[in-house]
């Protein structure tokens, strides 16, 4: 289901045969629409841990919709009675504040994160650690806090541990939450090679986060990617004219030269890739080729992200996106963004063949 549109929505495509160029797109968002667009991306709107299949072959992920639907339930229930000011502290030391889904790509941690937001009370926010940062930067950090002070719970999709920096920044906004009796979820991706090491990147996780891993359950997920188990591999590019012809007659098509679109990202704020996809229903981009540079990589990892959250088909012509980031990128401090990135526009490109 394409994204709904918004009021200050770019103009698209006005009729088959003329597809617009994200190239030419230069989109303003205001801070209220990041605050108002903090809800699951439109793939997950209407998920819930009913519809979460789980792996028979894989008893964590069960157990992970347990918990979940224990700790909805929990906020859900009524306060308990109050019985004298020690008993009521020790039961809310006893409830944790947040729970952290641990696992490899594609096992459905964000199915999960999202059914968990679904059934939650509000107000509620859900967003990509990115999204996080952004909103931060947009408001400022105590108009941030202050804003998502009065809700129930936070969820972050995608915690992201290689920026210091950054992780810093949401490891404090989290603590001013948590004093605010905010409830948190989070998910982050175990690298492939780490999986069957324990909790690997729980145990980052709640070193990163060092005073608020008190407050935060790990949940560990296992599983194989279910964007692409049992499913046919994604079908090899197209030629540039097939390409173009395509895009002529499907409505809502973005058609773009790959290095134009990797050009034009660098002079768009990531906070924007979202509206830079606004009514736009299909992709399609010439000319794919191995991306340089580890800026221009990264920027696409978060377009490749919303393009995924809105379920986007992507038609291209060029090399396979399997082989858009180098080796050396993949060996790096952001291979796991990459790995995602992967897996997502692979699965975008099959859909195109739908």
């Amino acid at each position: 289901m394409p994204a709904a549109p918004h009021p200050e929505a770019i103009a698209t495509t006005t009729a088959t045969g003329t597809p617009v160029a994200l190239a030419s797109r230069r989109p303003v968002v205001p801070a209220e629409r990041l605050v108002a667009e903090m809800v699951p991306p439109p793939r997950f709107a209407g998920v819930s841990f009913g519809s979460y299949l789980p792996d028979p072959t894989q008893p964590s992920q069960s157990d992970a919709v347990t918990v979940l639907a224990e700790f909805a339930a929990a906020m859900n229930a009524p306060p308990a009675p109050r019985r004298g000011w020690f008993r009521k502290a020790a039961a809310h030391a006893a409830a944790p504040a947040g729970v952290y889904l641990d696992g490899g790509y594609g096992v459905g941690k964000t199915h999960l994160l999202a059914s968990l937001w679904h059934a939650a009370p509000g107000p509620k926010a859900f967003g990509t650690f990115v999204e996080l940062t952004n909103l931060v930067g947009a408001l400022g950090f105590q108009q941030a806090v202050r804003t998502l002070s009065g809700h129930q719970l936070l969820c972050i999709d995608e915690f992201e541990l290689d920026d210091p920096g950054d992780t810093v920044l949401v490891s404090t906004l989290l603590s001013r939450l948590v004093e605010a009796g905010v409830k948190l979820a989070a998910t982050s991706n175990t690298l492939p090679q780490k999986l069957g090491e324990g909790r690997f990147a729980a145990a980052d996780f709640l070193r990163e986060i060092q005073g608020l891993s008190a407050h935060f359950r790990p949940v560990r997920i296992d599983g194989q990617d279910y964007r692409h188990r049992g499913l046919p591999a994604a079908p090899p590019p197209y030629a540039d004219a097939e390409v173009a012809e395509r895009a002529a007659d499907t409505p809502g098509a973005a058609l773009d030269d790959f290095g134009d679109l990797l050009d034009h990202l660098s002079v768009v704020h990531p906070s924007r890739y979202g509206a830079l996809l606004d009514d736009v229903h299909a992709v399609f981009l010439r000319g794919v080729r191995p991306v340089e540079d580890q800026s221009t990589a990264l920027r696409l990892v978060v377009l490749a992200d919303r393009m995924y959250d809105r379920e986007l088909p992507i038609t291209a012509s060029g090399i396979p996106f399997d082989q858009v980031f180098s080796a050396e990128m993949l060996r790096g401090g952001y291979r796991k963004k990459y790995l995602r990135a992967i897996s997502r526009l692979v699965a975008l490109a099959r859909d195109s063949a739908r």
